[in-house]
């Protein structure tokens, strides 16, 4: 008779809780960025940065919109996936940012068409 009471207490007690949905602290710091790549992102953030003031003083003509568009959306798209974590995330989250880039992008396009046709 103990030696049933024995068997069901050693598989309770020897379950891995990763195999029951649970987490362990090593997988939730497994996507952590070293400070190394995070000064590579701001280098190049402030290198885009940089680049989207010259193209203004520099005046590209038609390809001004289309040069700012591009670097706005992969400032964003670094900034996203970097800082706020969204490489690792769920694809949910991926979703709703990628669509709001989308929003933005149709956004700006629509005022600065406004802007082109009503100012001038």
């Amino acid at each position: 008779m103990s030696t049933d009471a024995d068997s069901t207490t050693s598989t309770a007690t020897t379950a891995d809780p990763n195999e029951a949905g649970h987490t362990s602290h090593d997988d939730l710091y497994h996507h952590q960025i070293s400070d190394r790549n995070y000064i590579i992102i701001a280098l190049l953030l402030a290198v885009l940065t940089a680049m989207e003031v010259a193209a203004t003083e520099v005046g590209l003509g038609a390809f001004l919109v289309p040069a700012l568009l591009i670097m706005m959306a992969v400032k964003f798209f670094v900034v996203v996936s970097y800082f706020m974590h969204l490489k690792h995330d769920s694809p949910i989250f991926k979703f709703g940012f990628y669509v709001g880039l989308g929003g933005a992008l149709v956004l700006y396009s629509i005022v600065l068409t406004t802007f082109h046709f009503f100012i001038d």
